[in-house]
């Protein structure tokens, strides 16, 4: 039986790309555009499936692939897609956002602790040797007394708020649409930052979303309130951010994205309000393994192939 003929532009774990070459025949994306073009030129119309990272999908892509079928991504978002123009083709998308929930929802929480009890600082502290009979640590804020407005409540979000009632927060959330969850449901993210103690930003990067959070939005949310992210960086304004800070507007901010990264702002950098991570979120053994195996195992459901992890 003659393997389908996918198409890998994802940068993958070697055991991974040698699973997909045991039940397809792999096509190898080269890294350059003027060479990827030239290549889809010459093969795109034998390609039914693409297992994706980053490589960007757009209507001349698909152009190129006139049979492709499936896309399975190895990201949950899918900012990188034309999720309208494959959709209008009829052409099925898988990612992983039901996969990495659980532990970008835990680095939400690890977030969102670390900047409101001021974790680095106490390390450094500790460090330093400051820490005396007569030198105390500066006083924290509890998160289970605040009030956290989740924006964006898919899969990520609500295992965000799941973690967050546990604690004692008050919770509610910010999206297109109303979910059935008995919590308070905001249309406007304006509005839920007037009534939030800090902001977790959950929700995926569209047009819609690019620089959500605004100038506006940051004024709402005030100078004793919190934000976090680990959407993706362009979901802020990052310069309106940084004029904050610098305006003293925001008691602090927990970020795992950046808008250019993995380029920083320095403002960023200097600042001791901020807590920074390297776009970690997902970023554990087990759930890393998990996204590769789902790349694989959507693309053999797809095309009916007994893979190796059948109840996947």
């Amino acid at each position: 039986m003659t393997k389908p003929i996918i198409l890998n532009a994802a940068e993958l774990p070697e055991w991974t790309r040698a699973e997909l070459n045991t039940h397809f025949s792999v096509l190898e994306l080269p890294k350059q555009p003027d060479d990827a073009a030239a290549f889809l030129r010459e093969h795109g119309r034998t390609i039914r499936g693409i297992a994706l990272r980053k490589t960007k999908i757009d209507t001349a892509f698909l152009d190129l692939v006139p049979e492709l079928e499936v896309i399975s991504s190895y990201s949950a978002g899918l900012d990188n897609v034309d999720v309208a123009a494959v959709k209008a083709r009829g052409i099925k998308i898988e990612n992983t956002s039901h996969i990495l929930a659980e532990d970008v929802a835990n680095t939400a929480l690890l977030l969102a602790l670390a900047v409101t009890r001021d974790l680095v600082e106490a390390d450094r502290f500790v460090r330093a040797g400051a820490w005396t009979e007569k030198a105390a640590f500066p006083l924290g804020r509890s998160l289970s007394k605040m009030k956290v407005g989740i924006v964006g409540f898919g899969t990520i979000g609500s295992a965000v708020a799941r973690r967050l009632q546990a604690l004692g927060s008050t919770v509610s959330y910010f999206g297109p649409n109303r979910k059935p969850v008995d919590l308070p449901y905001f249309d406007d993210v304006t509005r839920l930052a007037a009534d939030s103690d800090m902001l977790i930003l959950a929700c995926p990067l569209s047009d819609a979303t690019h620089h959500l959070v605004d100038a506006r939005v940051i004024d709402a949310l005030g100078p004793q309130g919190y934000i976090v992210n680990i959407a993706r960086g362009p979901v802020i304004d990052e310069q309106a951010l940084v004029a904050a800070f610098a305006a003293d507007k925001l008691a602090g901010a927990a970020l795992d994205v950046f808008e250019h990264e993995p380029s920083v702002p320095e403002a960023f950098i200097q600042d001791r309000r901020l807590v920074l991570a390297p776009h970690i979120g997902s970023g554990t053994e087990e759930t890393r393994r998990g996204m590769a195996e789902h790349v694989v195992d959507a693309l053999a459901r797809h095309f009916g192939i007994a893979g190796p992890r059948p109840n996947a």
